[in-house]
């Protein structure tokens, strides 16, 4: 029996909310491997001047022990 385990992570880009859960689990993957699935759970944007210009999310991803 598989045991899974999941970290909870923030991360942001410039690009877009898909770039910042890419980012997210790019560096989760420096440490942890065998990832398996990520749950956005928060979207958030920083906005200057009425235009978005970093793109933050908050993250669950699931990875097996």
């Amino acid at each position: 029996m598989a045991i899974v385990h999941v970290i909870e992570t923030l991360a942001q880009s410039e690009k877009s909310w898909e770039d910042a859960v890419s980012v997210a689990i790019a560096e989760a993957s420096k440490t942890v491997d065998n990832i398996r699935s990520v749950y956005v759970k928060e979207f958030q944007a920083k906005v200057e001047n009425n235009k978005v210009t970093v793109y933050r999310v908050n993250c669950k991803i699931s990875y097996l022990a």
